[in-house]
């Protein structure tokens, strides 16, 4: 049984819409993250849960610790893996809150110079 709003991974509409995310997370560039709200809000289609299942089913071929849950933060389990590239990409993240500042790191899905990715 699938959970309301997450559409079967046998629907070949569920494959371009796992295409579709998985192409818009390799696209953040490095130091920048989305929310899984703002990933779902660029597509316009779907939801934070529906990016989320992507994210945990497909996400291991692209840059995932660039995704991030609306307070800044990864799940618990990611987050000492995260930390490590945010550190090597610039990210600004809070230690001691194990979150990302959203303030500064959010990215609107849109290039703002070629040299931003």
């Amino acid at each position: 049984m699938t959970q309301p709003g997450l559409v079967p991974a046998t629907d070949p509409g569920a494959r371009e819409y796992v295409r579709k995310v998985l192409a818009v997370v390799a696209s953040i560039p490095r130091g920048k993250v989305m929310t899984y709200g703002d990933i779902a809000e660029y597509l316009e289609d779907g939801g934070p849960r529906q990016v989320g299942a992507v994210m945990a089913r497909h996400g291991g071929s692209v840059p995932w610790w660039r995704v991030v849950n609306a307070s800044g933060a990864l799940p618990t389990q990611l987050r000492g893996k995260a930390a490590a590239q945010y550190a090597n990409e610039g990210t600004p993240y809070d230690k001691s809150r194990e979150r990302v500042d959203l303030r500064t790191a959010r990215w609107d899905g849109h290039l703002s110079s070629p040299d931003a990715r």
